[in-house]
């Protein structure tokens, strides 16, 4: 099979053909039908690593083969499934039921970071890790929803909002875009805030009431709080930039929320009088565990949100599908379909 994988001696992408791999305990193998590039998969090409890894974690297609420690367990050979990445896990002890990377076991693992992932013909999935994806989903679109419209979802719905209720959506790239689609589905209005026009552009065809660049606009606080009635009830930050989480607070309602969802490379500087008076709180969200994502997955099917996906064809799409990633050139998500 052929495999998209970062070279770290070449120092890029190489597709090199790979043994198709067997499934082993827990897990079946999975004819990818769609795997999409996210920001994350980034530091994958960053890490200090010697051998190549296939990257991607985001990813649906069709079961092929089941190891016989599967069967029965709710899959079939010919199924359309959408999955998520960590395996190696137990799935069961305490620390799975907050994060599989916390898991007693140690034995932890990120596909398309510490192992092989998706950006390749073939790959390997736990069945733990697996849902059949709804009929009314398009197949060639779906690979974002297994991680990023599953953090969206989440950290929408964990807002402690009501309709009506404004959200904040920072940094409106990907991420943004869907949780702009989830916010409207579940009747919250919502203002998006980025500094690309384009991508703002982006968002407001995704259902965003109003858009701020703010960097261009500096009176964009003032025309935000005049337009939300004093501020928004909830501030969810996709970016990983420091301002972003810098600018969050002065927008939020007092007794709001923070939704902390990017992951920047400083520690967040959060004013401890600010907790203490009870001005915002804090709270954050990530793609979570698999016990949690068939909410996202039904609520998705049920309103019919679809990611705005840049399709490719052919995994020597990859290296330039990185390198507009890394140019900020990206306004939607992206996906190699098979």
């Amino acid at each position: 099979m052929k495999a998209a994988q970062w070279d770290p001696t070449q120092k890029k992408i190489v597709v090199n053909e790979l043994p198709i791999p067997e499934p082993g305990e827990n897990q079946f193998l999975v004819k990818m039908a769609s795997a999409s590039l996210c920001h994350s998969d980034l530091m994958a090409i960053e890490a200090p690593r010697t051998d190549p890894v296939t990257i991607g974690h985001e990813g649906v297609g069709f079961v092929t083969k089941l190891h016989p420690s599967t069967v029965g367990k709710g899959f079939k050979e010919g199924d359309t499934v959408g999955f998520l990445y960590i395996i190696g896990c137990c799935f069961e002890c305490e620390g799975c039921q907050i994060h599989n990377l916390s898991c007693s076991s140690g034995k932890q693992l990120l596909q398309g970071f510490t192992t092989d992932g998706f950006l390749a013909e073939y790959a390997l999935v736990d069945y733990h890790n697996a849902v059949i994806l709804p009929n009314n989903l398009d197949i060639k679109k779906a690979a974002p929803i297994f991680c990023a419209g599953i953090t969206a979802f989440h950290s929408v719905d964990s807002c402690e909002l009501k309709p009506g209720d404004w959200l904040g959506v920072i940094g409106c790239g990907g991420l943004g875009q869907l949780a702009t689609q989830y916010a409207k589905a579940m009747g919250y209005h919502v203002v998006g805030i980025d500094i690309n026009d384009d991508i703002l552009e982006q968002c407001k065809l995704q259902g965003a009431d109003a858009i701020f660049n703010s960097m261009a606009n500096k009176t964009y606080v003032e025309e935000l709080l005049k337009l939300t009635g004093g501020g928004v009830r909830a501030a969810a930050v996709f970016s990983n930039a420091d301002a972003a989480y810098a600018g969050a607070p002065q927008i939020i309602k007092n007794g709001g929320v923070l939704m902390v969802v990017g992951l920047p490379h400083n520690p967040l500087k959060i004013s401890s009088m600010d907790l203490a008076l009870g001005k915002y709180r804090i709270k954050a969200e990530s793609t979570s565990i698999p016990q949690r994502m068939s909410k996202a997955v039904e609520f998705t099917a049920k309103h019919n949100i679809q990611p705005e996906v840049e399709m490719r064809t052919g995994l020597e799409e990859v290296q330039n599908m990185v390198d507009n990633m890394m140019r900020g050139k990206s306004i939607k998500r992206m996906a190699v379909v098979f």
